[in-house]
């Protein structure tokens, strides 16, 4: 769907319904007349324009538990957040330290690593002009309303790319995770993004099982605040239970299995093998037909599909507390699905479905629950391996699979076969939820008419996001008289990205330049004056009742309206309520005058009538709010309990590198414990100042014999007036430099660090091409190691 801020206000009615057709398709009642139910509909656009002042206005019990919600609400998208970076802190250095260790080499860089990772609050400020700040704010805000941009970012940016894309998009953008128009146009985007990968695929069965940004945004998705929250409530209690059970082995793999019962055979042997009538190893084949090993494996098979059966169960029941958004993707899922392949059988559809909702969403927190917040503590290795055996045998059922790969799983087809049709028609339940087009219609609406929509981001956000949007604006936007070609050429080149330290968090109102801001917003919604008073007068009045104290005037039926706004227009003592009472009786006077309110006290009324209604709902509202404040209580709770475990998990990997570090610094030590070892010095002692070493001077032949230029593009009658220059001037650190016999200045410079050889190489980069010369990575890292550990030892 176009969003509605790409067409003018006459435009937009001309194409979209009016709302008198969105009124009539929402109320079902036949007793109203067309022009109430059409006041009856507008009634939550005038509200949702002014809920922030008449919550300040109205103190009852519901105002107070709605502000507590947007209170934890705000919180829960503002720690999430903050979690994201710092789990992608986590992999950053958990990923660093693997190659390092791997190689053995360069651990001293890591202080450089560990220094960037000093995790403090980022502080609100900026150092960007008037000028930038609103190029920026109209960016974001066509970012935002126009989700198709982003939606094809997503198919161009890298893996490389994909951590800090979705910190913007996810936390920042579309960040507020409980607002309704960020969510919606979130939404928008995720079909989009949905709509391409359908389009672009070749086999059904390689649909939504990638490794791709798509995939890794979907994940991020459903770990939100909602998501989190249905996670919580459905799994975490079973989880936690089945946790406690530290000697519940339900291994069922038949090679595991006997190798534990010749364990137990040895123990009564007294460790003598001579007396175990059984073999030490055997064949998968043998041990599955081994009786002692059926007869181990019979009782925990039976106990483990109890539990299956349970969980299963407790997710099918929670139907209506899986978020609407996640929902909704598993709607687009089958109906991209059945537009694709339109033969496709309904059980293969529903694999796809099974593909998000199981692979992406809850499998992962069933496998490591820790990570999703549902246990305090990593669980022991019993219930990690019972919980791995049931997120297979749930995906099972959701994949319709065979179990080709691990013929052991063939003892809970059972399970699997048993469970197919409530699994399908759980999937297909799934995406049974109304659309929300014509709600974020008047959503854009209202957003055109505000001018109080801030973002909170980062400076680097935004010069991320402008660098991706440079590089692909020839793809994202052909047109250069496009509104986002305009803005890229006014906010000019990208900058380069700040130092953490300096990385400011900046609250950019959001606004657009192309669109005339829509002053009469009932003109735009084909709304008359008459109903733009009407529901002034309903939510006025109602916060008027909900503010005066309990009495016969109020609880009476049928309302004496004119009455109670007389009342609170007497009101000395409370200004804000007197003056909303005079105002009440202008808009009675007023709608008297339009022929809609004649005799003010009848139970024809039709004001009253509606406020009535509207006041019979607010206990059951209240209670509502109550019970979800409760659960994003513990919502939030849970996030910042799983914040500090990061910050934990960071501050223990950087113990970890000062200890190796002193450990590994200058000492007696053997030749076999300094090989690979580039100097490190530990702290707490007296230690040598960090030599700059080199430059050393190399030939194009030296360096092609010990491999570390494999091919070389220079002429051959000038090969032997090339050489290299490399030094080191911290550990870790390098510099390349090739040269020529003659000339001054350098051909070419290369600063390269350890870390991110072993990257490439981790990643099977094998040749780095410099135009000149092409650089073997492996070779020129071993060169590294060989040449500069022997000069520093």
């Amino acid at each position: 769907m176009a969003a509605v801020t790409a067409l003018s206000a006459p435009q937009a009615r001309s194409q979209q319904p009016t709302m008198a057709e969105l009124a009539a398709r929402r109320v079902s009642s036949g007793t109203r007349s067309n022009r109430q139910s059409k006041r009856y509909s507008v009634t939550a656009l005038y509200v949702s324009m002014s809920t922030a002042e008449h919550d300040v206005d109205v103190d009852d019990d519901l105002a107070r538990a709605q502000k507590r919600l947007r209170d934890f609400k705000a919180k829960i998208s503002a720690q999430s957040k903050k979690n994201f970076l710092l789990e992608r802190d986590v992999r950053y250095l958990d990923s660093r330290i693997a190659l390092l260790i791997q190689n053995k080499i360069a651990l001293e860089e890591q202080a450089e690593v560990t220094s960037r990772l000093d995790e403090s609050d980022l502080q609100d400020g900026t150092i960007l002009d008037h000028r930038k700040v609103d190029s920026y704010g109209n960016l974001f805000f066509l970012l935002q309303t126009e989700p198709r941009y982003i939606a094809t970012l997503c198919r161009l940016i890298s893996i490389a790319e994909i951590d800090s894309f979705l910190q913007t998009v996810m936390f920042t953008i579309y960040g507020n995770q409980y607002e309704q128009r960020e969510e919606h146009l979130l939404l928008t985007m995720f079909q989009s993004v949905l709509a391409s990968q359908f389009e672009a695929a070749t086999e059904f069965s390689s649909l939504l099982r990638a490794n791709t940004p798509v995939s890794r945004m979907m994940t991020t998705y459903t770990r939100r605040g909602p998501g989190q929250s249905y996670l919580k409530s459905v799994l975490s209690e079973q989880i936690n239970d089945l946790s406690g059970h530290l000697d519940l082995d339900l291994e069922i793999n038949p090679l595991k299995a006997y190798e534990q019962v010749y364990a137990e055979a040895l123990k009564r042997a007294n460790g003598n093998a001579d007396h175990v009538d059984m073999q030490k190893s055997v064949s998968a084949e043998d041990a599955a037909v081994n009786a002692e090993v059926l007869e181990t494996i019979r009782p925990r098979l039976s106990t483990l599909l109890t539990v299956a059966n349970s969980i299963l169960s407790k997710i099918i029941d929670s139907l209506d507390l899986v978020p609407y958004g996640i929902r909704w993707i598993c709607k687009q899922i089958r109906s991209l699905t059945r537009r694709k392949y339109p033969s496709t059988e309904d059980s293969a559809v529903c694999t796809l479905i099974g593909a998000f909702f199981f692979l992406r969403f809850i499998n992962p927190a069933i496998v490591t629950p820790h990570s999703y917040m549902l246990v305090d503590s990593l669980p022991a290795d019993n219930p990690r391996r019972t919980l791995t055996l049931i997120a297979k045998m749930l995906q099972a059922v959701a994949n319709k699979s065979t179990y080709s790969k691990e013929p052991y799983m063939a003892s809970v087809s059972a399970f699997v076969d048993g469970n197919k049709v409530r699994m399908n028609k759980f999937l297909n339940d799934l995406c049974d939820v109304p659309d929300f087009y014509e709600t974020l219609e008047l959503d854009q609406y209202v957003a055109l008419s505000k001018k109080d929509i801030i973002l909170s981001i980062t400076i680097n956000e935004i010069y991320s996001m402008h660098a991706l949007l440079e590089q692909h604006v020839s793809t994202l936007s052909p047109d250069k008289s496009s509104h986002l070609s305009v803005i890229l050429r006014d906010v000019g080149p990208p900058p380069a990205l700040l130092p953490r330290s300096e990385n400011f968090t900046l609250q950019l109102p959001l606004f657009s330049r192309f669109e005339a801001q829509i002053e009469d917003l009932g003109a735009a919604l084909d709304i008359t004056q008459a109903d733009v008073l009407f529901m002034e007068a309903k939510s006025l009045l109602i916060q008027i009742i909900r503010s005066l104290p309990s009495s016969g005037l109020v609880s009476a039926r049928p309302l004496d309206l004119h009455s109670i706004a007389s009342l609170a227009a007497a009101t000395p003592k409370d200004p804000v309520l007197a003056k909303k009472g005079i105002r009440a009786l202008g808009l009675l006077k007023e709608l008297k005058g339009h022929n809609i309110l004649q005799d003010m006290t009848s139970d024809s009324n039709p004001l009253a009538e509606e406020i009535a209604e509207e006041l019979a709902q607010l206990g059951s509202i209240r209670e509502k709010v109550l019970g979800e404040v409760q659960s994003l209580e513990s919502v939030l709770r849970t996030i910042k309990d799983h914040n500090e475990y990061l910050h934990s998990q960071l501050e223990t990997y950087k113990s970890y590198l000062r200890n190796v570090r002193i450990q590994s610094g200058p000492k007696k030590s053997s030749v076999n414990d300094r090989v690979g070892l580039i100097a490190i010095h530990g702290k707490g002692r007296k230690e040598p100042k960090t030599q700059y070493l080199g430059p050393y001077k190399y030939s194009q032949h030296a360096l092609q014999k010990e491999g570390v230029i494999t091919v070389c593009n220079v002429p051959q009658n000038r090969v032997n007036n090339l050489y290299f220059y490399i030094s080191s001037p911290t550990p870790g650190t390098f510099v390349v430099s090739l040269n020529y016999k003659g000339r001054i200045r350098g051909l070419l410079e290369l600063n390269l660090k350890l870390d991110d050889l072993l990257e490439m190489i981790g990643n099977g980069v094998e040749v780095l091409d410099l135009e000149y010369v092409v650089v073997n990575v492996p070779g020129m890292l071993e060169f590294l190691q060989r040449q500069f550990s022997r000069r520093r030892w």
